[in-house]
């Protein structure tokens, strides 16, 4: 069977568990790691540290004459988000689109992440935006990033963003000009352009982060983060053959999503490997063949948009679906169909009460996980790696991530799991190597796969300096404790600029679906600001007030969840929710991504903009 065809039902799963047992065992695990810093226990990457983000090492920057300029829209960002921005501001009818973005190019999260092994992690036929319009196939479900890549650049071409795009350029401030009304943008590069609109599209894993390591400068080896790989240093490609580590000793301070990909090179190419674990993540099988032909061409239009929601029906955002086949049909949707099974097997399905639902659902959890960890054994030689490398947490609790090749790297002689759980995490870097529980490993270089800022202060996640409002408003205090917007697009104090990202709109397991959906929102706002005259456009008080009344009213209480959970960007390191702004998912409209899709399209169809004071 290949990935493609949709014959999918109930994942086979051990029965005979103790569950009660398993919860207290997960209620140790996490305790064990918990730090009372949150995502404080992480670097910002400026000062000392900038060379961690600001360094690109694919393109060289060329030096260029300051811009200034009027423009009509700036969006701030070049990777999925700005891409989508910019083609529906473009099927809008919108003109004069200038992207501003630090990479060399387009691509974002895929024109930064270039480490060996990476590929996408979920289904692709659903991720990779505008593959129809494109037309453009995926090679295989779990695409490779330079594939990914290359069709950002593609979207790019065929939108015609690149006439406008500032590249190797990072923003510094962004200030209303009551007078103009206008942005006032200012770059490290010293460009003044005065914008009539911005999108925010920064994306929400722009900047890497390090964590908070005593002695992290002085390690006097390599060091570079798996955003910024160095393949002067290790040779190889994205696809391997890392042939100038052949003889070096290497660490790996992070087990997350990166980490599962990249193991299974440096595990092959490196004369020692030492992984450090926090806290493993759970890997399921990988099933990756070729993209059958003769699926591809049976496809009708609208296949795709057909798929993804499939997808989010069945993805543990939702989870129970009853006369639709799952087509995705792999380790993110195995909950949704085990769960609908269960349901069905009930004596009287439509008499299954919610509570019964939630309980079904926690021993289905329960039941994949306990999968996952037998999974382990059977890879996994030695005992005591296996049961370092066992997840004990609930599903969602960590990103879920597949591969053939990950577990069984550490049956090689020279592959070593640190597991740094005891002392939550490593204890310090010395000149020659990484302490960890009072052993110091020596190592030539430390590569550090620990993520992206997700859920610290919104300040840090903006990477911007100051973003100020009408009346000297500041963004990120108006920001501080709670979102405050309409549609978690536009914000009161903040006229022509607007956001994407998860803040108080719908959310999708398919992240690129939010950005669309926002894309085609934000683009008739500005278009019809245009085409009505309208110098400003900006949410009423009343209206902004309804909204965050709205999305609190429904919101669902995850809170027991996220807490029970092991300390990860998921949950605030442990703390729950994000720093003073909700989930890292944001304040997300809780009755659905389609419902609030269906929410924001009857709104632009009553064609009165309700809510939105435009003045001329």
């Amino acid at each position: 069977m290949t990935t493609t065809e949709s014959a999918c039902g109930p994942t086979d799963t051990p029965t005979d568990i103790d569950i009660p047992a398993i919860r207290e065992k997960y209620a140790a695990e996490r305790a064990k790691r918990l730090r009372p810093e949150g995502a404080s226990q992480y670097l910002e990457l400026d000062g000392d540290f900038a060379e961690f983000y600001e360094v690109d090492p694919y393109t060289t920057v060329t030096e260029r004459d300051p811009i200034v300029e009027d423009a009509d829209v700036v969006i701030l960002g070049g990777g999925f988000a700005g891409l989508l921005a910019g083609a529906y501001l473009k099927k809008a009818g919108v003109t004069g689109i200038r992207v501003i973005e630090m990479a060399g190019d387009f691509g974002g999260v895929w024109y930064w992440n270039r480490f060996p092994g990476i590929q996408c992690d979920n289904d692709a036929y659903c991720y990779i935006p505008l593959l129809e319009e494109l037309d453009f196939m995926p090679s295989k479900k779990f695409a490779d990033g330079a594939e990914i890549f290359a069709h950002c650049r593609n979207i790019g071409k065929h939108f015609g963003l690149y006439d406008g795009a500032l590249f190797s350029t990072q923003v510094r401030e962004l200030r209303w000009d009551d007078a103009s009304s206008r942005w006032q943008i200012t770059t490290d590069r010293g460009d003044d352009i005065r914008a009539r609109f911005v999108v925010m599209a920064q994306g929400s894993y722009n900047r890497p982060k390090l964590p908070d390591i005593p002695g992290i400068k002085d390690f006097t080896g390599h060091v570079f983060h798996s955003a910024r790989w160095d393949y002067e240093y290790t040779g190889g490609d994205a696809d391997g053959g890392l042939v100038k580590l052949a003889d070096k000793r290497v660490a790996l301070v992070g087990t997350g999503a990166t980490g599962i990909q990249l193991v299974p090179h440096l595990g092959r190419d490196a004369k020692e490997l030492f992984v450090f674990q926090r806290t493993p993540s759970s890997v399921d099988q990988r099933s990756n063949p070729p993209t059958d032909p003769d699926w591809a061409s049976s496809l009708q239009p609208g296949w795709q948009e057909e798929r993804k929601r499939n997808f989010h029906n069945w993805s543990p955002f939702v989870g129970v679906v009853f006369g639709e086949p799952d087509l995705v049909c792999d380790f993110w949707t195995e909950l949704g169909r085990n769960l609908t099974a269960r349901i069905a097997a009930s004596e009287d399905p439509a008499a299954v009460t919610i509570e019964q639902i939630m309980a079904f659902r926690e021993e289905e959890d329960y039941k994949i996980m306990e999968r996952l960890r037998r999974r382990v054994d059977e890879i996994v030689e030695d005992p005591d790696t296996a049961e370092a490398l066992k997840p004990y947490y609930r599903f969602m609790c960590k990103r879920p991530t597949s591969s053939e090749h990950y577990l069984a790297t550490f049956n090689r002689p020279n592959v070593t799991l640190v597991d740094v759980s005891a002392s939550k995490g490593v204890e310090r870097l010395t000149k020659r190597g990484i302490v960890a529980d009072g052993v110091e490993y020596a190592v030539d270089c430390v590569i550090f796969a620990s993520g992206f800022e997700i859920s610290t202060e919104i300040s840090r996640r903006y990477a911007i300096e100051s973003i100020t409002g009408r009346d000297g408003l500041s963004l990120f205090e108006y920001w501080q404790d709670n979102y405050k917007t309409l549609h978690g697009m536009t914000s009161r104090g903040f006229p022509n600029q607007f956001f994407m990202g998860f803040i108080q709109g719908g959310v999708s397991a398919n992240t690129t679906a939010m950005f669309e959906q926002q894309a085609q929102h934000i683009a008739y706002l500005i278009a019809e600001a245009q085409n009505r005259g309208a110098t400003t456009v900006e949410p009423s008080q009343d209206a902004q007030d309804n909204w965050v009344h709205t999305v609190r009213e429904l919101a669902i209480d995850n809170s027991a969840f996220e807490l029970s959970c092991t300390p990860g960007y998921y949950n605030n390191e442990g703390r729950g929710g994000a720093e003073g702004n909700g989930s890292f998912l944001g304040d997300f409209y809780s009755p659905g991504f389609y419902a609030f899709g269906d929410l924001i399209e009857q709104w632009r169809a009553k064609g009165d903009l309700d809510g939105l004071e435009l003045r001329g």
